[in-house]
């Protein structure tokens, strides 16, 4: 009788320590559409579809507050306007009109903040890009965009019983501008409307 007591005891706090650690730690995956602009002069206004794909981490502090990680792959298109090539005096007419896909690796390190209920949450934080695709973009010899980033985010993120969903705002706080021989000075920054979809495990 006391070894099934004993096993009893034992199997409840397995479980308990297990649903503890899954309401204390979840990851999933998602993805979805990527609404991006560049903004600065020489660029079409207006925002291009592009998509985004990642993974994420939540880790829930305390009642109604946690934090959330995240490897975001997100690809984003723009086009230079047709007298690109005379505003930054690139010398290549080729410039002009020209696409653009802008490949990041993002991590944003968010806040997570629960809005009255834990399904849905305000989330806020600092999001730090490195660009994957090729720089060389105009001309053969410039290296038209730096290599990192920094933005700001700001959305929310409506938690299901395993489906996820998300909307948010990331706006560059960098000029990622690395033109050496450009004589206009504007300054060339990101921004984009993520809306996501995804799957919590």
């Amino acid at each position: 009788m006391k070894k099934l007591m004993l096993a009893v005891v034992l199997m409840s706090v397995t479980a308990v320590s297990s649903v503890n650690a899954q309401s204390l730690l979840r990851w999933g995956v998602k993805g979805g559409a990527n609404l991006g602009k560049l903004d600065g002069t020489g660029y079409q206004n207006g925002f291009n579809l592009g998509y985004h794909l990642g993974a994420f981490v939540q880790l829930n502090l305390v009642k109604g507050f946690g934090v959330q990680g995240e490897a975001i792959f997100s690809s984003t298109k723009t086009k230079t306007t047709d007298d690109f090539s005379q505003i930054y005096n690139t010398g290549n007419l080729n410039d002009n009109g020209k696409n653009i896909n802008l490949n990041y690796l993002s991590i944003p390190l968010l806040a997570n903040i629960d809005l009255g209920t834990p399904r849905l949450k305000l989330q806020l934080g600092p999001q730090f890009g490195a660009l994957v695709s090729d720089k060389k973009v105009f001309g053969a010899a410039n290296q038209a965009f730096k290599g990192g980033e920094i933005s700001g985010v700001g959305g929310l993120w409506l938690q299901l019983p395993i489906i996820n969903i998300s909307a948010r705002y990331i706006i560059g706080f960098n000029d990622v501008k690395d033109m050496s021989s450009v004589t206009n000075t504007s300054n060339w920054k990101n921004q984009s409307i993520q809306l996501g979809v995804g799957v919590t495990l």
